[in-house]
């Protein structure tokens, strides 16, 4: 029978530079070291097993069974730390994953304890570095187990004898009630010295101890907080510790469709990603990480933010060119498996309105706002007053033509209007008016070429007859107030023409076997950033009911460990598309704060209502003076 596990039954395990999927059966099977982008070492995820993977499991269960699964697993309490619990006829065991925060070499700790009876277990190590392309040289240094190829050298350390078996580490070993085995699996340069021996019950308690510290910072305290909590982790585990970059996903080529052409590297830092990602952030308490990402951004952007690019390395590199893997099959067939992506030459005219307006959140959280930020802020508008007017590929890197794409020009308009406000503030030194009256004329050329007035509805693209998810961002941004006609018409149509039949919604149409407008063929899930944006667009006209019913309907579509993928296949009821996906957590995070404000305001007599900011800075504000409202 063949293995094919869905995206969901993993879990992520990491040390925020790092991360390592954990199936359900006991199997990690994508492992990238030692960075997030760095080739993978257990890359069966886009394969089978035999590309890489690390299975501790039942030794009746084992032997890369296609249906032996854990009977109980969780993250233990607010951590990254996952306990799976087997039980077998002759006894029950549990096995605890994690990566310890690094001090040293990048380390995947698996613990297994005897919980009653006695269970024969069965670790199988099949190190596959190059992404699953390279058979290592498996040897004995010092008694200790190491695998070799190229660069990389991955050591296994554990108190059980260990044998090598066709390219396969494998041990076996039985355990009664209180006994424990620990297996390390450590990697270093094949040029450097052998990592220290570790003690894996003491990185234990500094990991949990790590996790506990950090979420008690969390702010948030309304209601779905353990869902809240969850994303906040995982976006945290997202988080490159040296530099503060942010992946969009730690995967790459996890599939918008199975069997589709739709694959793609996320491990890199995009900049509309990662201000997102930081607005969640910053609105639940966190403003160290967003210092961490205001540095990361000045050195990547560093003296030429007038080539911005639309995403960076995660220590801001430049040079991430897109190639194909054809010696992995993808995951179930969905191929081709890609790393890097070329989309970071696209031109994206939103992300100068993403990234000014999280500096603007930042500076309005506490976070000064530097000399070094305000020369980069200036030097960001500058180009964009110039190019606003240009057709881009727009927020969802479209691989074809060129179009005026109406989010792309209404986050212009963001921009404008936050620079706008920090000079009023005082942070910012420059000339008020010809923004002012720039704000005046984006707004004025949206509204008039981007509404189709037969349809009462924003297009995607000027003139075009297609909807667009995105534009239900249009009240969040303060663009257009939400009781406007226009507003509400839109998130109908896009609830109308977008949404499938239990309220999740696509991004934009697909044609299936031709390309469409994004120059792609094939079709996709719903996008779940995008159901997060009508829960918000939902809540701001009004109709919080609906708005709180599709949340909750969301919710119950995260995996068993609370982890949500980028899409979700409403046919096939499985997640699609790199996992987990920081936007996917980050809209959670944002209608969460959001549906609390406002739960709060209907409540009788609200008392310390927490302020929303990022997805929804202005959305109840009073419109600028001058602007056609």
């Amino acid at each position: 029978m063949i293995r094919r596990p869905r995206i969901e039954q993993y879990g992520l395990i990491g040390d925020m530079q790092t991360s390592a999927h954990v199936c359900d059966d006991g199997s990690i099977d994508w492992l990238c070291l030692p960075r997030f982008d760095s080739p993978a070492v257990l890359a069966g995820l886009l394969g089978t097993q035999k590309h890489g993977s690390w299975q501790i499991a039942p030794a009746r269960l084992s032997a890369h069974s296609a249906t032996a699964a854990v009977a109980e697993r969780r993250y233990l309490g607010d951590s990254l730390v996952l306990e799976s619990i087997w039980r077998t006829p002759t006894g029950a065991v549990r096995v605890l994953d994690f990566m310890p925060s690094r001090d040293g070499a990048p380390q995947v700790i698996r613990i297994v304890e005897g919980l009653s009876g006695e269970v024969e277990m069965f670790s199988a190590l099949r190190p596959r570095p190059g992404y699953g392309r390279i058979s290592p040289w498996i040897h004995e240094v010092g008694g200790r187990m190491v695998a070799e190829a190229g660069a990389d050298a991955l050591w296994l350390d554990t108190g059980v004898q260990q044998v090598e078996k066709d390219g396969v580490i494998v041990s076996s070993f039985s355990l009664t009630a209180g006994q424990n085995v620990a297996f390390v699996l450590s990697w270093s340069p094949s040029n450097a010295a052998a990592p220290d021996l570790p003690d894996p019950q003491a990185a234990l308690a500094d990991t949990l101890a790590f996790w506990q510290d950090w979420t008690q910072q969390c702010t948030y305290d309304g209601p779905y907080r353990e869902a809240v909590i969850r994303s906040l982790i995982a976006l945290k585990a997202m988080t490159y510790k040296p530099s503060g970059g942010i992946v969009a996903a730690p995967t790459t080529s996890l599939p918008e469709e199975i069997g589709g052409m739709r694959c793609w590297d996320y491990r890199f830092t995009w900049l509309r990603d990662a201000s997102t990602t930081l607005a969640a952030l910053l609105g639940t308490g966190y403003r160290q990480e967003a210092q961490a990402w205001r540095r990361w951004l000045l050195l990547a952007v560093a003296g030429d933010p007038e080539n911005l690019q639309i995403m960076y390395g995660i220590d801001g590199e430049r040079d991430i060119p897109e190639r194909e893997l054809p010696w992995l099959p993808g995951y179930e067939n969905s191929a081709p498996v890609r790393i890097g992506n070329n989309a970071k030459d696209q031109l994206q005219l939103d992300v100068y309105g993403e990234t000014i307006e999280t500096l603007y959140l930042a500076h309005q959280s506490g976070v000064a706002h530097c000399a070094d930020t305000a020369v980069l802020h200036q030097r960001l508008i500058e180009p964009l007053t110039q190019r606003w007017q240009e057709p881009d590929e727009g927020i969802w890197e479209i691989r074809g033509p060129r179009r005026h794409f109406v989010h792309s020009k209404v986050m212009a308009w963001v921009a404008v209007d936050r620079t706008i406000r920090l000079i009023e503030a005082g942070a910012l030194t420059m000339d008020l008016g010809p923004l002012v009256e720039l704000r005046e004329t984006i707004h004025r050329e949206v509204c008039t070429k981007g509404f189709d007035p037969h349809r009462n509805t924003f297009t995607q693209s000027y003139g075009s007859k297609e909807l667009d998810a995105a534009t239900l961002l249009i009240p969040a941004t303060g663009f257009l107030p939400s009781d406007d006609p226009r507003v509400i018409g839109t998130v109908d149509a896009v609830r109308r023409e977008l949404s499938t039949p239990d309220g999740l919604v696509h991004r934009y149409p697909t044609v299936g076997d031709r390309a469409g407008i994004d120059g792609l063929q094939g079709d996709e899930g719903a996008f779940l950033l995008c159901s997060f944006w009508l829960v918000d667009a939902l809540a701001l006209t009004g109709r919080l009911d609906e708005a709180v019913s599709l949340f909750e309907r969301l919710l119950t579509l995260r995996s068993d460990l609370g982890l949500l993928a980028e899409e979700y296949d409403p046919v096939q009821r499985r997640q699609l598309g790199n996992f987990p996906q920081a936007f996917s957590h980050m809209g959670l995070i944002q209608s969460a704060r959001l549906l609390h404000h406002l739960l709060a305001l209907r409540a009788p007599a609200p008392v310390g209502i927490p302020n929303v900011v990022s997805s929804h800075p202005r959305s109840s504000q009073p419109q600028e003076q001058g602007s056609t409202r």
